[in-house]
């Protein structure tokens, strides 16, 4: 399988072609944030990245579809966007146990960027996640706070 160069968080990287996007970020690349809840499955959002900035489950995404563009993990999302979410979810109680977490700010600082953070936008994004521990209606209110 050919190298795979794409951008991560800003910066070029090269992988080997096989297997999923997920695969190369956590074992190849060393990028843990990206959850690993169901793979192959693409069911729980846990490994939820952006790919030119539109939320892509990591999971199921080959790592050659990849090829040129832009992968941002939650750690490449801009500080004060990170900040800003970590904050309200902890105001809310909106994270327990952690594990999903990263996957869902993904998702909503992608939503953020295009819709109002409403509770009906916020709960149509949810639908992509799984999590076991808040249920949704605290994350919900990290997300529509002021």
């Amino acid at each position: 399988m050919p190298d795979v160069h794409f951008h991560l968080n800003g910066a070029p990287v090269v992988v080997d072609g096989s297997g999923s996007l997920l695969e190369a970020l956590r074992d190849r690349l060393g990028v843990r944030s990206a959850k690993d809840g169901c793979s192959p499955q693409g069911q729980c959002g846990c490994c939820t990245v952006l790919v030119d900035g539109q939320a892509r489950v990591s999971c199921v995404t080959p790592v050659a579809r990849v090829q040129g563009r832009s992968v941002t993990t939650v750690e490449g999302l801009d500080p004060h966007v990170s900040e800003r979410w970590a904050e309200a979810l902890c105001a809310t109680g909106g994270t327990q146990c952690g594990f999903c977490t990263p996957g869902i700010v993904v998702r909503l600082a992608a939503l953020e960027e295009k819709a109002p953070l409403d509770a009906d936008n916020v709960g149509q994004a949810l639908l992509a996640h799984l999590c076991r521990c808040t249920g949704w209606q605290t994350i919900v209110e990290a997300a529509v706070a002021p």
